[in-house]
């Protein structure tokens, strides 16, 4: 009943859960999969960027098989409760995105390359769902760490946009916000999928090819 009356209404902050100070679990030390640390600080030159795309389970899974991403990690972001926990994401009450957070080398990806993962590993134009999983932890987000992927966020939305609707798709329903805490998620949470190889994994994209980094044909 409680997840039922919140799943499609965000909390105002005053509506939210309050949280508490400290974390109530440790954050495992590194990546099961990439083998480098999971939290910061990170080695410098590394760039980080933040995504919502459902499920956080299977959307890590996408970003860490993509070439230059030095570590993922999953956690919750764009809410206001502090240090909440799975099951008060769940209820709606924190106001966060399930995330995962994307640690990259410029050097051999970009900012652009993690955005055409992100855009075509789900469908953006589903509001406070992704598949059969409803809920506002499920909508899509995109968190920036400097103007510079505010911007490039936008122009790659507004791109996506234009291929979409030609496909008969609706208004992308994507948030792009600057970036605000990420409260790593739970233990059990981090490289889901590559502890438990027929885990659940809910995401799937539109099938239509994002046009970013894709120079136009001659002619």
């Amino acid at each position: 009943m409680l997840f039922s009356r919140h799943r499609n209404h965000l909390p105002t902050a005053e509506e939210a859960l309050k949280g508490r100070p400290e974390p109530g679990y440790p954050v495992p030390d590194r990546h099961t999969v990439l083998g480098n640390p999971l939290t910061g600080p990170y080695p410098e030159g590394l760039v980080v960027a933040d995504f919502g795309l459902g499920c956080f389970w299977g959307a890590e899974r996408k970003f860490w098989q993509a070439p230059g991403v030095w570590t993922t990690l999953v956690g919750y972001q764009g809410g206001h409760t502090e240090n909440p926990t799975y099951e008060e994401v769940c209820s709606g009450l924190t106001g966060h995105t399930e995330a995962v957070r994307v640690v990259f080398d410029p050097k051999i990806t970009s900012y652009a390359a993690l955005l055409k993962v992100f855009w075509e590993s789900h469908d953006p134009t589903q509001g406070f769902r992704q598949g059969n999983d409803v809920g506002t932890q499920y909508r899509s987000a995109i968190y920036a760490h400097s103007p510079e992927q505010q911007s490039e966020a936008e122009s790659s939305r507004a791109a996506y946009q234009s291929v979409l609707t030609g496909s008969g798709y609706g208004e992308i329903t994507t948030e792009i916000l600057p970036a605000g805490p990420f409260y790593p998620a739970e233990p059990y949470h981090q490289q889901y999928l590559d502890r438990n190889k027929n885990g659940y994994c809910g995401i799937g994209g539109t099938g239509v090819s994002c046009p970013i980094g894709v120079a136009p044909a001659d002619g």
